[in-house]
């Protein structure tokens, strides 16, 4: 049993069963055993790869789409240009090289990362050597001024609670308990659930339906932000507008693993529900939803991917067109990733996006 296994075994014997919530986020973040308090889980030699680290494209598009949000909202100075859970600084170092040619972009920033591994903060100080950045464990005490921000594959790792509908309006919660030496799921008594009130008309008896309080949090954080001060928001994740269903799922060497084997040994995920992103961002507009594949061709990327194609040869070409290709085709990354941009009312929204009607 792992330190961590041992550590839960202990919390369940004590207070009973866990939220699933209280679960993931032990796993995640325990000071001492947590998955991302221990390790860089980014690359080959982690546990999975994201965009970012799939080519330069990604980074560069969505950097100037920011700007050109900056621009249309009369170039404030100065604002803050922020990234919710940074990786390795590969993301920020491509928006900072495809803006380096904005008149005024660079000079009226303040550069925020919001990071809470230790091992990914030395990464990204050396990925970002060279420019003045501050770091922070959340996204609290913003300065007063325009927030253009990115949360690429961030809402995914924060800890969600399940429920499963039991009748007409109740609704049991799956919660972790244990089983001899096993970590497994358990269900509570059926009682009314005031947060999923709205699902009562699209589920039927049997459904599970995911809820991330602090994924709501940070959405209302950012959206009350951005509707005081002005900005930008562009979230890219993998889920859909509306959750249904079990999405928990744990990955580890770049394979699907059990998420109660070995906790704190993998990354928990769960597909984020875009909905309750911009419900909770209110009063800041929000965009429709869109594939990521779809966003990244309204911003130019097949142009892009021709113009640095043009330079290339042999495996370093073929690498190239494999990287378009998992980035926007639909049995790619394409359809899985989502895109959703928060804007101030009055003000046009991010380009490659489109406003969902008032």
């Amino acid at each position: 049993m792992t330190p961590l296994a041992r550590h839960l075994h202990d919390r369940i014997a004590q207070d009973g069963p866990l939220r699933l919530s209280d679960y993931m986020a032990d796993c995640l973040l325990h000071p001492r055993y947590g998955y991302y308090t221990t390790r860089d889980p980014l690359g080959a030699a982690g546990d999975f790869t994201t965009s970012p680290e799939i080519s330069q494209m990604f980074g560069e598009l969505l950097g100037l789409s920011l700007a050109q949000s900056w621009l249309d909202q009369g170039a404030p100075t100065p604002f803050t240009l922020a990234e919710l859970g940074p990786g390795r600084g590969t993301l920020m170092a491509d928006i900072l090289r495809a803006t380096r040619g904005v008149p005024g972009f660079h000079a009226a920033m303040t550069l925020l990362l919001v990071e809470v591994s230790p091992a990914l903060r030395k990464a990204q100080k050396a990925t970002l050597k060279g420019y003045d950045v501050e770091w922070r464990d959340r996204l609290a005490d913003l300065p007063d001024a325009p927030l253009f921000l990115v949360a690429n594959e961030f809402f995914d790792a924060l800890p969600i609670r399940q429920f499963v509908r039991a009748d007409d309006i109740l609704w049991q919660e799956r919660r972790v308990t244990t089983q001899g030496d096993a970590l497994t799921l358990g269900l509570t008594g059926a009682a009314p659930e005031p947060a999923l009130a709205h699902r009562l008309g699209d589920t039927k008896p049997g459904d599970i339906v995911e809820l991330s309080p602090s994924a709501s949090a940070i959405a209302a954080e950012i959206g009350n932000h951005i509707a005081q001060h002005g900005g930008a928001a562009l979230i890219v994740d993998y889920g859909d507008w509306r959750s249904q269903g079990d999405t928990l799922q744990a990955m580890r060497a770049h394979a699907y693993a059990d998420p109660f084997t070995d906790p704190g040994e993998s990354d928990l995920t769960a597909h984020v529900d875009f909905e309750e992103l911009a419900t909770a961002a209110a009063p800041a507009r929000h965009t429709l939803l869109s594939t990521q594949g779809v966003f990244l061709e309204r911003l130019g990327i097949t142009a892009r991917a021709q113009a640095l194609a043009a330079r290339l040869s042999g495996d370093a070409l073929s690498d190239h067109i494999a990287a378009h290709r998992r980035l926007t085709h639909p049995q790619e990354m394409g359809t899985l990733f989502k895109t959703l941009a928060l804007y101030p009312e009055g003000q046009q929204p991010p380009p490659g996006l489109e406003p969902a009607k008032p």
